[in-house]
């Protein structure tokens, strides 16, 4: 059933955009995986992501850091993070907003440093390395969680602590931290009982498990996908700095002719769509896009969603909800799924006649061009940039030199200089 063919590109961005099970991931082969990179790990006073960074601005020194570097730090961190959470919880004293609540919250910096540079590594610049590191990783980073947010005595410090609040004179951003801390605690689970604790460990873990296959799995898809292109009339009126990059991507990939590469990250599929005359070019490319995860291959990810669905519900019924979607709106602006569903109702008719009155003169243009049929979602982009050149004599390329990057950073700078008087100065000494 090829249902993810007309969602598949809304699940995959709101699957996750409601989450919060971001950055759980694990592997089935973890133990051995981790027993492998550890033994050819660099010692950890060889670590540079341990040092003190000495470099402008603290930024990461990355002319240092090598792949293998992440795992025992990161490892180092949590262990560090361990044991400033024990600290707490064995100090002698009354519970105060310093020795707890403040203590909790500067607890982990190393943790939270390294994570943070290897998180923007490896979602911009991963490897075989930084992508196993992530699945081993992840499912100790959830447990780590875990045993800090279902830690009752822990929260029996905050607790106490936030139940005096009101004789503390605390500030609002005090009083505002305390809150928080609390009611995530209470958000995890830790007043359930031992039961419902021990099955939400479990959830948290198999959703740390489908969510890195999820992930992997459309990242597959997208980076095996390849549309060459060898007749230069099928590019249309793309811009001939894109006909470029396609004709170097097609070169990247070892084809040794007069052809262009179009693959399925957005500045490549996107223009494509949008100038190329052949119409069933356009719907290969658009159901590559469309389709990824729903292939019936190792990649597919359909039984991955409906899992994902059902250990959500679970989960928030577990904690009290009756949808995950009430668990998570309840942190939101909306709070609740029916105020979500009354703004989407207030805006569904307006935009679906607007929606229908595009799709009318887009199907007359495309109908004008000999093409008989139905207009369809890998036509849409294409007679779109027809319509606005008939009817409004609009040209994106005529505006392309306004914003060229480098034209795009002058404004900007000049911008801010104007408003605020900022100034701006390249920096040559930082490593990136």
């Amino acid at each position: 059933m090829k249902w993810l063919h007309l969602t598949g590109f809304f699940i995959t961005t709101m699957l996750f955009a409601c989450s919060d099970d971001a950055n759980m991931t694990t592997s089935g082969s973890n133990d051995d995986n981790a027993a492998k990179m550890s033994a050819t790990a660099p010692a950890l006073s060889d670590n540079p992501l341990l040092d003190d960074w000495d470099t402008p601005f603290g930024t990461p020194p990355f002319d240092k850091i090598e792949s293998e570097h992440y795992l025992p730090a990161i490892r180092a961190g949590m262990a560090e993070r361990r044991r400033e959470i024990d600290a707490i919880i064995a100090n002698p004293d009354k519970p105060t907003f310093t020795n707890t609540i403040e203590a909790l919250e500067a607890s982990g910096k190393t943790y939270s440093k390294v994570s943070s540079v290897f998180s923007a590594v490896n979602g911009a610049h991963s490897d075989e390395i930084t992508k196993e590191t992530a699945r081993i990783i992840a499912p100790e980073a959830a447990a780590l969680r875990d045993d800090i947010l279902l830690n009752a005595a822990l929260f029996d410090r905050v607790r106490q602590v936030y139940d005096q609040r009101g004789e503390l004179s605390l500030n609002d951003e005090q009083m505002r931290l305390l809150e928080e801390i609390k009611k995530n605690f209470v958000r995890s689970g830790i007043d359930l009982d031992e039961a419902s604790q021990a099955r939400l460990r479990d959830i948290n873990a198999e959703l740390a498990t489908i969510t890195t296959r999820f992930r992997d799995n459309l990242l597959e898809e997208t980076n095996n996908f390849e549309l060459l292109v060898t007749d230069r009339a099928d590019l249309g009126d793309l811009p001939s700095s894109l006909i470029a990059l396609a004709a170097e991507e097609a070169r990247r990939r070892g084809h040794d002719c007069e052809c262009w590469t179009f693959t399925l990250q957005r500045p490549s599929i996107n223009p494509f769509l949008q100038y190329s005359p052949n119409r069933e070019l356009r719907k290969q490319i658009y159901d590559g896009y469309a389709m990824r995860g729903d292939n019936d291959n190792d990649a597919d990810n359909k039984e991955i969603v409906s899992r994902i669905v059902q250990l959500r519900a679970e989960r928030a019924t577990i904690k009290g909800f009756r949808s995950h979607a009430d668990y998570v709106l309840a942190e939101r602006m909306a709070e609740k799924p029916e105020l979500v569903y009354e703004l989407l109702d207030r805006v569904w008719e307006p935009a679906l006649r607007v929606a229908k009155g595009e799709r009318a003169a887009r199907q007359e243009m495309m109908n004008a061009d000999g093409v008989n049929g139905s207009l369809k979602g890998w036509d849409w982009r294409y007679y779109t940039e027809k319509v606005r050149q008939a009817d409004y004599d609009f040209d994106e390329e005529a505006l392309r030199p306004y914003f060229e990057v480098n034209a795009v950073r002058k404004g900007v700078f000049e911008l801010a200089n104007r408003l605020y008087g900022l100034q701006f100065e390249r920096r040559t000494d930082i490593v990136g």
